[in-house]
């Protein structure tokens, strides 16, 4: 039997009890947030965490299987439908990052490279890696990120209950045993071949996005007819809840009085942009107001994803969105780390 490092073992019996405490309080995404608040805690009380590392990576193509098995004949024939929503994003991410530049740098007082990475909304670990090859502060743009994705997250279900009413109770998947072996192991090689082939290519959010195409084809050709188990996804939800509680270790109270309230102060900005831009596309009748909302909230990939399925929204629709809004961010991330690199 491997080696486990005691602090990933420490990590995932933190993230076991919170499961099991929001579990026992009937507290809403107990596999998510369970283990997301208890390592957060744990974390900023100094004690030792250690993520999953390439685990967690590949619990991530999990959602990945289920969302392209999600994209069926029906969800490409509403594409042409998708187009006049999907046309507001460039604008929405040039106004993100016209308000999120300025704010980080007049406001918060970081370097150039530093403010346009913390102000995109692209994934966490993209932002970070593209931040840090442009000369960025990592551990500043690490905690930027990984608070706006823990407040978006946090806040998205009591939006989605209070607010449009959404139960958040729809079925995940089906349960293990009543899916055929065949069809599991053919989501099984979607996963592995979409996620390694995928970073073969250098293709980004290749444990998401690889493991989505391969199973979208297959969904598509009418191979596969159902998302992955039950059990599965909320594995998946246990290591992405953990690894955002896990960004948290060893933050000092500098850091947390600066780049975590930074942080904080920019979603509330975010919030309201994405707050207008929901109304409007309300407004013009080109979605019903729980997609319009979880479509254009700034969180992260994986995150969007699970809400979207246990609020029974139309995970292509969102999905779609999400995935457009992070092509362009990170196509552009190359380009502005040469601009910036320049006018430094």
């Amino acid at each position: 039997m491997p080696f486990i490092p005691v602090n990933r073992l420490k990590t995932i019996a933190v993230a076991a009890i919170g499961t099991a405490v929001f579990w026992a309080l009937g507290l809403p995404l107990p596999f998510l947030f369970g283990p997301m608040f208890a390592c957060l805690v744990v974390a900023l009380a100094g004690a030792q965490l250690q993520g999953m590392g390439p685990v967690s990576v590949g619990a991530r193509t999990i959602l990945g299987v289920a969302v392209g098995a999600s994209i069926t004949p029906e969800v490409v024939g509403q594409l042409p439908q998708m187009a006049l929503s999907v046309a507001f994003i460039p604008a929405y991410i040039a106004v993100i990052a016209l308000i999120g530049v300025l704010f980080f740098t007049k406001v918060c007082k970081f370097d150039p490279v530093t403010a346009y990475y913390a102000a995109m909304p692209g994934g966490l670990q993209d932002m970070v890696i593209f931040g840090k090859e442009a000369g960025g502060d990592v551990r500043a743009l690490s905690l930027i990120h990984a608070t706006r994705v823990l407040i978006i997250v946090t806040l998205a279900p009591v939006i989605l209950s209070g607010l449009f009413g959404a139960s958040l109770t729809n079925p995940i998947g089906e349960p293990l045993i009543s899916l055929p072996a065949s069809e599991m192991a053919i989501m099984v090689c979607a996963a592995l071949i979409g996620w390694k082939g995928g970073e073969r290519i250098g293709l980004f959010g290749a444990s998401i996005l690889g493991p989505m195409i391969v199973t979208a084809v297959l969904s598509l050709g009418g191979v596969i007819h159902h998302r992955p188990p039950a059990e599965a996804i909320l594995a998946a939800q246990f290591f992405i809840g953990m690894g955002i509680g896990v960004y948290y270790v060893g933050v000092t109270l500098r850091e947390l009085r600066h780049d975590v309230l930074s942080g904080v102060a920019f979603v509330v900005i975010l919030a309201v942009l994405a707050a207008l831009l929901t109304e409007v596309i309300v407004l013009t009748g080109l979605a019903q107001p729980v997609e319009a909302f979880l479509a254009f909230a700034p969180g992260g990939q994986a995150e969007m994803t699970v809400l979207a399925i246990v609020a029974g929204a139309d995970l292509g629709f969102v999905i779609v969105h999400h995935l457009t809004r992070i092509i362009l961010v990170i196509t552009g991330a190359p380009i502005a780390a040469r601009w910036l690199g320049r006018k430094k």
